[in-house]
């Protein structure tokens, strides 16, 4: 490796945030033109590595160089400059302007508007050609799929002459053919002599995808190889620091058979605010003591099948009887009485729907229970209770910092998942519906949260799981439903079925 030519070498990288050391005395170099990989569990130090590189942290110690010169990185705009991008894996556009309005922003310099409109709409439209990646540069940001507001966020990067890509956990909220294509036009970016920086979890993208890969672990290098010199199994070994299960379905373990139906949805319809059915006379039926899997292609009625679940949306039509309480569309279930009644629910987007950001984690840890006996005298909050429970929860599904005075903005992804989950699982819930439990969580974490949903099953408890990773509905459930356009297209056992039948039925035409 000594005849390479280094784009990115970073050097003796320290960075502390107060007591915790986030980086702690890091190298790496990343080859000229290859795809590199940082991997490590959350809270491992990848993302504040790669936040040093792009200005947007600056490291008490250590020496960075991009394509042999020395850099001096205090802001963002000096890694731009320098041309280096980043795209996070939360996409920083606004909804309510045109992809090239987003593309312009902050990036017109001394040009007339309409001069630096038509500017842009050239160089993009080159973009697009060489690269692959096409957007409607007319269409509003707020109307794309997630897959185009990624494509989005990599052309403003190249746009601004990044010649070093990072991006963090690009595949996260992508369906699988999204994650396909992207590949596609990563590996065109390689041709094309871009260096391409990611950060991810998900091992088996960094087998197919990456030339090289650094392993992170708490805030240290264990492991610098060539991908073609190493295995999914060995990565999780330095990742972890012991052997993982790596997504094997794992049968129960006490051989227990499912019990009653607890939860019954019939002829479940909504059309949303643009006339677009999203739900399409759904049937489901949930026992105690299963997991009941359902998959299909992101925004196929999934998310709403669990928003009318859990009661925060109304279907226009159906009925639904859940833990013995009946509910006709007119008079629905809601969230309230759902918590009450003991259904638990793990929203899809733990950002927007789960936690409140600023809060620090003892707050968010009992939003939804503020009412509950530990937690309230009358009109007045127990807030020395709540912080106990919360070192509790934190303590047994190991959030990591345990630290309940932390703000949730400070937590990695994958440890605010543990906390939502912590939130509602800790509740002994009847029903537990969960929404993508595991994006953007290592592998680590993975392993954690699905021992912890078979004991939630094992010990009787319905489990309706949503997710977009395939291996992860046939590692866990015990039937699986697909979804269509709203309508469910298939009823299997988990065993009677494999990712490339999934696959035919989660893109089935719904015929009325």
């Amino acid at each position: 490796m000594t005849n390479l030519t280094w784009a990115v070498r970073m050097q003796g990288v320290n960075k502390r945030f107060g007591l915790v050391q986030a980086n702690d005395n890091v190298d790496l170099q990343v080859a000229d033109a290859s795809i590199h990989a940082v991997v490590g569990e959350n809270g491992a130090g990848k993302s504040t590595l790669m936040s040093i590189l792009y200005g947007m942290y600056q490291a008490d110690a250590g020496r960075i160089e991009v394509h042999g010169q020395r850099l001096d990185v205090k802001s963002a705009h000096d890694a731009i400059a320098a041309g280096i991008g980043m795209v996070h894996q939360h996409f920083m556009l606004v909804d309510t302007l045109s992809v090239l309005d987003n593309v312009m922003l902050g990036a017109e310099g001394h040009l007339l508007l309409n001069t630096a409109a038509a500017h842009a709409r050239a160089g993009l439209t080159d973009l697009m050609q060489r690269t692959g990646l096409k957007v409607n540069l007319d269409a509003l940001v707020g109307d794309l799929s997630v897959g185009d507001r990624q494509r989005l966020e990599i052309l403003k990067t190249l746009f601004r002459g990044a010649r070093v890509l990072i991006l963090d956990e690009p595949t996260a909220v992508l369906t699988p053919q999204e994650a396909v294509q992207l590949f596609e036009v990563l590996r065109r970016l390689r041709e094309q002599q871009t260096t391409i920086i990611i950060i991810t979890h998900k091992l088996k993208e960094v087998i197919a995808l990456c030339d090289d890969v650094t392993v992170m672990r708490s805030g240290q290098v264990v492991l610098r190889t060539a991908v073609a010199d190493t295995c999914m199994e060995d990565l999780a070994l330095a990742m972890v620091g012991r052997k993982v299960n790596m997504g094997e379905r794992i049968d129960r373990s006490d051989g227990s058979s499912v019990g009653d139906v607890v939860l019954r949805a019939e002829a479940l319809s909504w059309v949303d605010s643009w006339g677009v059915q999203r739900l399409c006379d759904v049937d489901i039926e949930l026992h105690a003591g299963e997991i009941l899997g359902v998959a299909g292609v992101s925004g196929n009625g999934q998310s709403e099948l669990l928003d009318a679940l859990s009661g925060l949306l109304q279907p226009d039509s159906g009925c639904l009887q859940v833990l013995g309480d009946v509910y006709q569309h007119d008079h629905w279930l809601t969230p309230h009485r759902a918590r009450q009644i003991g259904l638990m629910h793990v929203p899809e987007d733990r950002h927007a729907r789960a936690l409140v950001m600023p809060f620090v984690a003892w707050e968010s840890a009992v939003l939804g229970y503020e009412d509950d006996a530990r937690f309230s005298n009358g009109p007045w909050m127990r807030h020395n209770h709540m912080k106990a429970a919360t070192q509790e929860m934190m303590d047994i599904f190991d959030v990591r910092p345990r630290n309940p005075m932390l703000r949730c903005n400070a937590l990695s992804g994958g440890n605010q998942q543990k906390l939502v989950l912590a939130r509602e699982m800790s509740r002994s819930p009847k029903v537990l519906l969960v929404g993508q439990p595991t994006r953007g969580v290592d592998i680590g974490a993975i392993e954690f949260i699905h021992g912890r949903i078979r004991a939630m099953r094992d010990a009787g408890c319905a489990v309706l799981l949503v997710s977009s990773e395939l291996d992860e509905i046939l590692a866990l459930s015990d039937r699986i439903l697909v979804m269509s356009q709203g309508a469910i297209t298939g009823r299997l056992g988990a065993q009677e079925c494999d990712e490339t039948q999934l696959g035919l039925l989660m893109t089935a035409e719904v015929t009325s």
